[in-house]
């Protein structure tokens, strides 16, 4: 199968995300019949194999919390207050208008501190407890894996974090700020914000955009919190906008651990993995040996993107991954404990 060398790896940007999770859940089998060509859905069987592996890889998508209630902006067109939300997550857009990128993220850091951890992440959690080897590469910029306390040397953000904030303009990094709102100035709720009028998504904002004499900021840019150290640069969201690269960093864990040597298993859980690198993990984790254990809503009639050619000796199990998971992760587990909220 073909891999995707170390150099896209490092310079792919990000410039389509997964399709959306369907909304509606379906009954996964109680006692399903093992697989005899294909992949299999017996949960025994799979505990099996799960707990003679040693080296374990789980890539997450936005299927992990869907669950915890949380939009990701890719359904009904992606809109958001008249905005595609696609066109604010771009560093162009927060150059142009700073503060309405702001609030667009304001916004989402409210509602992901509303949403709980649900029993997927969890289960996650304990499973990296009981297997030092096991690492979990998540796309999801929610930060509920954290506040689960997911174990930060097994757990890498591959697009960021909406509770890190980085500078603009300088390598300055503040991790897991969970302050509601960032800033005063960026405080946003459920009702209509006055401050979003001047950019509404209307002929009459776009005519407004190209008239000098017209301001269209959301913001007085000088009211918007600046970096501490530079003093020069806005400071921002910490996720992965499109036409950014990828974190050097975790590109370069993710390829020392990949290189150590043969692994046994891949969980790929609520994401098609279309996008590159995420979905060239599954073939290079093939081709270290793993089998694939797909957890989606999505059956073999749907779209598994790059776990979609699941063979023999693999695992899918269609259905919510937080219910899903406590229960074939079990084996290893145990009966898992979700703390109280």
């Amino acid at each position: 199968m073909h891999r995707t060398s170390k150099y896209l790896q490092r310079h792919f940007t990000i410039l389509i995300k997964p399709a959306k999770t369907p909304k509606h859940a379906r009954t996964m089998i109680s006692s399903p019949p093992k697989s005899s060509f294909g992949p299999s859905s017996d949960v025994q069987e799979f505990n099996d194999v799960l707990k003679s592996s040693k080296r374990v890889l789980a890539l997450c998508g936005a299927g992990l919390s869907a669950a915890s209630g949380l939009d990701t902006f890719r359904g009904a067109g992606g809109m958001w207050r008249n905005h595609q939300a696609t066109t604010l997550a771009t560093p162009g857009a927060f150059e142009r208008d700073p503060g309405l990128v702001w609030l667009f993220y304001s916004m989402r850091r409210h509602r992901a501190l509303q949403a709980k951890p649900n029993p997927g992440h969890y289960a996650l959690v304990e499973l990296s407890k009981k297997m030092p080897d096991f690492i979990t590469l998540t796309q999801n910029v929610d930060g509920l894996s954290q506040r689960a306390n997911h174990p930060r040397d097994q757990l890498k953000l591959l697009h960021g974090s909406l509770f890190d904030i980085k500078c603009f303009s300088c390598p300055r990094v503040e991790q897991n700020n969970y302050d509601d709102p960032f800033h005063p100035i960026l405080q946003i709720d459920a009702a209509e914000d006055e401050r979003l009028a001047a950019s509404a998504n209307t002929i009459k904002a776009r005519a407004a955009y190209l008239d000098p004499n017209v301001s269209t900021h959301t913001i007085n840019p000088d009211e918007l919190p600046r970096c501490p150290e530079c003093k020069i640069g806005f400071l921002r969201p910490g996720v992965v906008w499109f036409g950014e690269a990828l974190p050097e960093d975790t590109l370069t864990e993710m390829d020392e651990w990949i290189n150590k040597g043969k692994i046994d298993l891949i969980l790929v859980i609520g994401t098609t993995a279309t996008v590159y690198p995420a979905a060239g993990y599954v073939d290079q984790a093939r081709q270290k040996g793993a089998r694939v254990a797909v957890v989606n809503m999505d059956g073999m009639d749907g779209e598994l993107g790059a776990a979609s050619n699941l063979r023999n000796g693999d695992f899918l199990f269609q259905g919510d991954a937080a219910k899903i998971l406590p229960d074939i992760l079990k084996g290893v587990i145990g009966e898992l404990k979700v703390p109280d909220a």
